[in-house]
């Protein structure tokens, strides 16, 4: 299992890997993490996304990526398992 990292980008809502801006993504409702929302990086040409498709077939034998993610109730960043390059997107909340 990928474990989470507490090193964040000065700015929590820039993803370290790119720097892009984050998006705010809502947690769904009965999933057991704290937070009402997350930052998540979205950019599929993100190293971190490109490179977890590689690293979790090799490791762990799956069809997955991970997404860099800011959790602000933990204040910790880490990996966010994704499927797809479209998965999550549809809890994506627009400022």
């Amino acid at each position: 299992m990928l474990e989470e990292q507490t090193i964040c980008s000065d700015d929590v809502t820039i993803c370290p890997h790119c720097n892009q801006r984050m998006k705010k993504w809502r947690v769904p409702d009965f999933s057991t993490w704290s937070a009402d929302y997350f930052y998540v990086c979205f950019n599929d040409s993100c190293p971190y996304f490109v490179k977890g498709w590689e690293h979790m077939e090799k490791t762990m034998q799956q069809h997955t990526s991970y997404r860099h993610h800011y959790d602000p109730s933990r204040g910790v960043c880490g990996p966010l398992p994704v499927y797809s390059k479209t998965a999550l997107r549809g809890d994506i909340i627009e400022e």
